[in-house]
């Protein structure tokens, strides 16, 4: 009787678990292609939440790069810059959309260049201490964003 509880148990809660997990859902992935010994590229993704809470990304890694980090890009009078954040938040049953120019994953020190037609894996961290891993494929400058419905 004991092991029927604790195996009800433990389903319930890797259940939870992975729903917990699911609560973001990745969509329209790319990384940039880069031209040979470029030392960066960037990730760009709609991060959907579908729960009733905002869920907050605090960090991304690859294997594809020694240096992952999340940006955003400001303007700042005539000028564009490149900016550093400490986490993108993700409001509760709404989209972020990770796009060139705004918000994004920035990849440094990359392992090799990326070439289009390969994929690379991403995982995100969230504030809550979740973790979810998406494949992105690797796109072209100018071909990353088109998708079709």
């Amino acid at each position: 009787m004991k092991l029927k509880a604790l195996m009800l148990s433990s389903l319930i809660t890797t259940s939870f678990a992975a729903t917990a997990a699911m609560d973001v859902m990745t969509h329209h992935p790319y990384a940039r292609a880069t031209p040979p010994n470029a030392p960066t590229s960037a990730v760009f993704v709609e991060l959907m939440n579908h729960s009733e809470v905002e869920r907050t990304l605090v960090a991304a890694q690859t294997p594809a790069a020694g240096k992952v980090e999340l940006h955003d890009v400001i303007k700042e009078g005539d000028l564009m810059k490149m900016r550093q954040v400490k986490s993108i938040v993700i409001p509760a049953n709404d989209t972020v959309t990770l796009k060139p120019g705004s918000l994004h994953i920035m990849l440094f020190d990359l392992v090799e260049p990326l070439k289009e037609g390969n994929e690379i894996e991403v995982e995100l961290e969230f504030a809550n201490g979740d973790k979810q891993t998406f494949t992105a494929p690797i796109k072209k400058v100018m071909g990353g964003m088109k998708h079709h419905h």
